[in-house]
């Protein structure tokens, strides 16, 4: 009996050991019409066994990619993609940089700044007080979506006005939205989580002793 702690490793998990196998196997056939036969009717048992897979537009050329990794670069067929350079899987992918900037309100997230940040830059007029007031609502549903409770309309200007550094205000009529609505489409958004069905609940069953 085999166990997996005695088996070689897998190149690729997901395929299983029986296509492991299979694609060592098709390494060690001399004729190469045939091998090329045999890896292409392996490449299309590997696009059954990940149907999701054709969802992406080169899902054909992954396919191939990965039964080249698989035999670990040693197969030689007449394939319709060239081999990845085995140094593809040594090569370690480019490190992602972020914006390390302190957020002074986190509950509002960088988004809400970058766009405080350029509604700040327009010319005072219409279109920049329009920006202030759709920020403030933002401002709001965001606030209220970290503190279910409430907020006060002046709490999120004075915070506009912070994060603004002064360039965003609103005006003394204005109005945001009300609480209680946004409370409730937020309550709406809210995934529907049917209660369990406790059977002994219903009538005529008798309680467990």
């Amino acid at each position: 009996m085999e166990y997996n702690t005695t088996r070689g490793p897998m190149a690729i998990a997901e395929y299983g050991r029986n296509m492991q196998r299979m694609i060592e196997y098709i390494t060690t056939i001399e004729d190469r019409e045939k091998r090329t036969r045999a890896a292409k009717f392996i490449v299309n048992i590997m696009a059954q066994m990940h149907p999701q897979a054709k969802e992406t537009a080169d899902y054909k050329h992954k396919l191939w990619d990965h039964l080249y990794i698989i035999s670990d670069f040693k197969l030689d067929v007449d394939s319709p993609y060239p081999p990845p350079p085995p140094l593809t899987l040594s090569t370690k992918p480019e490190l992602i940089s972020y914006h390390d900037a302190d957020i002074e309100f986190r509950h509002y997230g960088k988004n809400i700044s970058l766009m405080i940040e350029k509604a700040a830059k327009y010319e005072d007029g219409p279109e920049k007080d329009a920006l202030a007031k759709a920020i403030a609502n933002h401002m709001k549903k965001s606030y209220l979506n970290w503190n279910r409770d409430s907020v006060s309309d002046e709490l999120i200007e004075e915070q506009l006005t912070i994060l603004s550094k002064g360039e965003l205000k609103l005006h003394k009529d204005t109005k945001l939205a009300a609480t209680s609505e946004i409370l409730a489409r937020n309550k709406k958004r809210r995934p529907f989580r049917p209660k369990e069905n406790n059977s002994q609940n219903f009538r005529g069953r008798k309680k467990p002793q």
